[in-house]
């Protein structure tokens, strides 16, 4: 006669008692520093991200951070934005410029401006010159990308930083 399937569970809930507290403690402190993304932007091919809060940012890394109190982020993402995910361009010590519509970082262009959005509210020129200790210029590839190329946006600077990510889907 067969023993019914009763007899392992209460081995096994007591097994998951025990290790429950055991491993909690890691799997808080990962959690601290990791997070999944999605993206509901066109400004980034992907829709899936892995961040990490302690990863290194180096030219051409992922970062997303808090875009700056600013009337044009308002208008377009409303009272309180989500956060933004653009590619590292500038490094600091790296000089930005501009010639017309076009923008450079260390003589290279990376990027071109629009003159307006899509609703017609005109863009201010980004930042230009040298890029300040614990910040970075970003970037998109998307046209009409809200980015450094625009005074709105700016440098993004270490304290609106939320971390470096990777796409995954």
């Amino acid at each position: 006669m067969m023993r019914p399937a009763i007899h392992w569970r209460r081995p096994l809930i007591l097994c998951a008692l025990f290790a429950l507290p055991l491993a909690w403690a890691p799997l808080d402190a990962f959690s601290k520093d990791h997070a999944l993304l999605l993206n509901a932007s066109p400004s980034l091919p992907n829709w899936a991200f892995w961040l990490d809060k302690r990863a290194p940012i180096e030219r051409g890394s992922l970062i997303f951070f808090e875009p700056p109190p600013s009337t044009l982020v308002e208008t377009h993402f409303g009272p309180d934005p989500q956060m933004f995910g653009k590619r590292v361009l500038g490094l600091p010590g790296d000089v930005v410029s501009h010639e017309g519509m076009d923008v450079f970082v260390n003589g290279e262009k990376i990027a071109t401006r629009l003159r307006t959005t899509r609703l017609g509210i005109p863009l201010r020129r980004g930042p230009a010159g040298t890029i300040p200790a614990n910040c970075y210029y970003t970037g998109t590839d998307h046209p009409r990308g809200l980015d450094s190329r625009y005074g709105a946006i700016g440098f993004i600077c270490a304290g609106q930083i939320l971390g470096s990510g990777r796409a995954i889907l």
